[in-house]
């Protein structure tokens, strides 16, 4: 079973800029894509940002394209999402997916349990 653990969430003014982390088990990286997501109060969990296992490859949501972005370390065992210029609307509750194919549809077989964000104005 793969295990994602999510940190680095926390309150941050308007402006700002905040770093979240997906610790993921091994392996994971070799047979997995890995996205964030979030949900906000009142409405439903949204993509995000991913990250394709083998090429690398990046996809943001219209909404976080230009200030947000993510990666991965070299180990391939922690994948981040840099968050920049962040609004009071980006306040939600983060999570790292883990998806096995994703040539049909956008349905992650694994989640994190979420790290809070929270910004300020």
């Amino acid at each position: 079973q793969v295990q994602l653990v999510e940190s680095g969430g926390g309150l941050v003014q308007a402006g700002g800029s905040l770093r979240l982390s997906c610790a993921a088990s091994e392996h994971t990286f070799n047979n997995y894509a890995i996205g964030w997501f979030r949900q906000a109060p009142g409405k439903e969990r949204a993509f995000v940002a991913a990250i394709n296992r083998s090429d690398g490859r990046t996809f943001y949501a219209a909404s976080v394209k230009g200030r947000f972005t993510i990666s991965r370390d070299s180990a391939e065992n922690t994948v981040y999402l840099q968050m920049n210029s962040l609004k009071f609307e980006d306040t939600a509750v983060y999570y790292c997916a883990a998806q096995r194919d994703t040539r049909v549809a956008v349905t992650p077989d694994y989640w994190g349990q979420g790290t809070q964000v929270t910004v300020s104005s």
